[in-house]
């Protein structure tokens, strides 16, 4: 016996399709520059709509939070389709890898979500759902190249990622995370002589009392 269809969202009247794009619009920006203590009242006033109108679209701001990763997740299945198509392996998962730590670099938000912990598992299992069987084919690609080490598994990638957004999350400096993604790929090479030079880190100068700003936060007891 099938198992009955999820009911669908009916479908919306054209200004009310409208004042939800602009509030999903209004969440990526105030998201991206503020993290997700950003209220829902704090996206309707970025939006230029009243509270009303947001909380009819989204009862709360998981709600929303939910609604914006799966905007996201749109970019970054775009990514890996493109990945997936690029006829050398090994730059095709390079170039998407270096994509998403972008989009992770510049979108407090989103890191925020990578990094974070509540609904992550079920987020995740999004991702899996519609990446891996992009990405998957390519590392064995790659693999077959021989540009990729034959003992790295799918679940590396994810874990760069996560390491590299930490970085970002951690410093505050922009494109620190540059020179971390590419010794980390240069290590996931199949032949370490093809390691490229390293981006510079003139912008950052070593330890000091401003480089882990979340670890200087009060621990509440």
């Amino acid at each position: 016996m099938a198992e009955p269809a999820e009911p669908r969202r009916p479908p919306l009247r054209r200004d009310a399709e409208l004042n939800r794009r602009r509030l999903m619009v209004a969440a990526r920006e105030v998201f991206r520059d503020r993290g997700l203590t950003a209220t829902l009242d704090d996206v309707a006033r970025h939006a230029g709509l009243g509270v009303g109108t947001a909380y009819r679209h989204f009862a709360n701001k998981e709600e929303l939070v939910d609604a914006v990763f799966e905007d996201m997740i749109d970019q970054v299945e775009a990514t890996a389709r493109e990945a997936a198509a690029d006829p050398d392996p090994w730059h095709g998962l390079a170039s998407s890898l270096e994509k998403v730590c972008e989009l992770q670099a510049h979108d407090r938000g989103l890191r925020e979500v990578v990094l974070g912990t509540g609904k992550a598992a079920q987020r995740h299992a999004l991702v899996d759902r519609r990446i891996k069987p992009l990405i998957d084919p390519l590392i064995d690609r790659a693999k077959a190249q021989g540009t990729l080490r034959a003992d790295v598994e799918p679940l590396d990638l994810p874990m760069v990622q996560l390491m590299v957004a930490a970085i970002t999350d951690q410093t505050g400096v922009p494109d620190l995370w540059r020179r971390y993604l590419r010794l980390l790929l240069d290590g996931m090479r199949a032949q370490p002589d093809g390691a490229e030079l390293l981006p510079p880190s003139t912008e950052f100068r070593g330890f000091g009392p401003g480089m882990f700003p979340a670890a200087e936060r009060p621990l509440h007891p």
